[in-house]
């Protein structure tokens, strides 16, 4: 078989895999043992790097123990090189060769067995002008790769941005369907059940004017009672599937829901990039804990509220000049509203930041890749 179509066969199988799947992990995980096994390398990884430049293993291949020793801790922290340079944007094509810094330290702090295992090839894994993170492969003893396997490599990475590429679009767009979907269900109640439970609330009360029996009014007035509470547990739960107010953006929601709780408002909107539903989600319930926060605890109706978005994320910051109260970042949360606050930011790989200081109120600064 000649090496050029042994390439393209190789090329055929990976595509083949990346074709298939939409979670990233699994996608990864496959193709890496794929490329090794139709290449004969013997190790490799992959890093994820956002757009801070955290770095983040996706997918590992037959790690010798110095590296995958307590869970693969060393490939999970610290800097190496090949992060460095990817970070410093001067890492633009498969590069030959960079001895891993990763395994030069294990060997100096004498942290475990490393097969032979001294340097590796390096690819960013990229679609157009979007980055998504770094390939690394290697083999014992393997200090040198030819032009032409540095060619292949370089295919099957754009193949693998390629198809990261396109499993984040996917998500995207079943994110928005899942919008779409909730939406329905939030007009459906409104226009049935809602409505029938305002109906039955007015029947019961005009039963009560209809008669004279005390047994029967008792009887009209629990009827009554019974409805306006479904319907108030009713109009929570359309509130929680669709926020009023949030089909006309999240500022403007945010505004109303501040109206209603007595608060004034202002806000400051910077950038013009649109921001996934699941973000703007999150960005509604955090911003609607605040601002509750603010209402029973701040001492103050004045609220300032800052919102920048980019192509690669977005900053919301929530600040009063209330009273503030103790607060060391170095203990857990108390409070539940905090602590929702930070779990629904973490949970979008973003950054939560709080200051609170007694007599000069708290700002909370969120920030949230995409």
């Amino acid at each position: 078989m000649s090496v050029e179509f042994e390439e393209i066969s190789i090329l055929k199988e990976i595509a083949e895999l990346l074709n298939e799947g939409i979670d990233t992990v699994t996608v990864l995980s496959g193709v890496l043992k794929k490329l090794l096994h139709v290449t004969g390398l013997k190790t490799g990884w992959i890093f994820l790097i956002d757009e801070t430049g955290k770095h983040q293993l996706a997918a590992d291949a037959a790690l010798p123990p110095a590296l995958a020793d307590n869970h693969k801790q060393r490939m999970c922290q610290g800097n190496c090189w090949c992060v460095n340079k990817y970070n410093k944007q001067t890492l633009n094509k498969a590069t030959n060769i960079l001895e891993c810094k990763r395994i030069e330290d294990a060997l100096d702090e004498n942290a475990g067995e490393t097969c032979g295992l001294t340097h590796h090839a390096t690819v960013p894994l990229r679609a157009g002008n979007e980055r998504f993170g770094i390939l690394n492969v290697g083999s014992p003893h393997k200090t040198h790769f030819e032009k032409n396997e540095l060619a292949l490599l370089e295919s099957v990475a754009y193949q693998i941005g390629t198809a990261l590429k396109r499993i984040k679009l996917t998500q995207r767009e079943q994110e928005n369907a899942l919008v779409a979907e909730r939406n329905r269900l939030a007009r459906d109640l409104h226009d049935s059940v809602n409505q029938l439970l305002f109906s039955l609330s007015l029947t019961a009360r005009a039963g009560r004017e209809m008669t004279e029996d005390e047994n029967i009014k008792q009887t009209f007035d629990y009827m009554k009672d019974m409805a306006q509470e479904a319907l108030g547990e009713m109009r929570a739960l359309i509130w929680q599937l669709r926020p009023q107010g949030l089909e006309n953006g999240l500022i403007s929601a945010l505004k109303s829901y501040a109206d209603l709780l007595g608060l004034t408002m202002e806000s400051k909107v910077t950038g013009a990039a649109s921001i996934p539903g699941k973000v703007e989600e999150a960005l509604w319930r955090i911003g609607q804990e605040a601002l509750a926060n603010c209402k029973k605890h701040a001492q103050t109706k004045d609220v300032s509220l800052s919102f920048h978005t980019s192509n690669d994320g977005v900053r919301f910051t929530i600040k009063d000049n209330g009273c503030g109260f103790l607060y060391n970042d170095k203990l857990e949360l108390l409070s539940l509203g905090l602590k929702s606050m930070k779990t629904r930011t973490e949970a979008l790989h973003g950054e939560f930041q709080l200051n609170s200081i007694p007599g000069r109120g708290t700002v909370i600064k969120i920030r949230i890749p995409y």
